[in-house]
């Protein structure tokens, strides 16, 4: 089989963040894989011991009422009238298992190597967040001491205008 060529804009957008996990929807993965919703369910249902909750959990009506005021589904009708599953990164490696095409198999390690670059730009953008927040540290520190410099310069020139003329000590004309 030739290898899939899919942006990978078009998968990255399948993904979503819930539960404080990066998923994806099963309709959305039925159609990476080319099968049907329906099929992609069947498969998942008769292999369910391989998917525990942190490799597939379904949405409750809350979190479907969500995303479909944020438009990452049109409208609960393109559900199919059911609460739709959504995988893990794990779970979408599992898929693969159950799911056995060659298409299915290519897209997983596609869709996989797409978490792993989401990952890493993450622990990449914390990194450099961290490192600004440590310039802005040494900023406000390097900031009070300035102001405690020109602090003691105000005090010195004081201190000079304050000056009381003294009587010259030494030889006089």
């Amino acid at each position: 089989m030739d290898k899939i060529i899919i942006p990978e804009e078009v998968i990255t957008n399948k993904i979503y963040f819930i539960r404080n996990v990066k998923v994806m929807l099963d309709r959305d993965l039925a159609e990476l894989y080319a099968v049907t919703p329906r099929r992609l369910r069947e498969q998942v249902s008769r292999n369910i011991d391989k998917f525990p909750e942190h490799f597939m959990f379904r949405l409750n009506e809350i979190e479907v009422d969500l995303m479909v005021s944020q438009n990452a589904i049109p409208s609960k009708q393109a559900l199919g009238g059911s609460l739709p599953y959504v995988f893990t990164e794990h779970g979408i490696l599992q898929l693969s298992n159950v799911v056995k095409s060659e298409r299915a198999t290519q897209m997983s390690i596609k869709i996989i190597e797409i978490f792993v670059s989401l990952r890493e730009f993450l622990t990449d953008n914390l990194s450099v967040k961290l490192e600004i927040e440590e310039i802005k540290k040494k900023l406000v520190n390097h900031d009070k001491n300035i102001e405690l410099v020109f602090t003691y310069l105000d005090e010195l020139m004081e201190k000079q205008d304050n000056k009381v003329e003294r009587n010259k000590i030494g030889y006089k004309n």
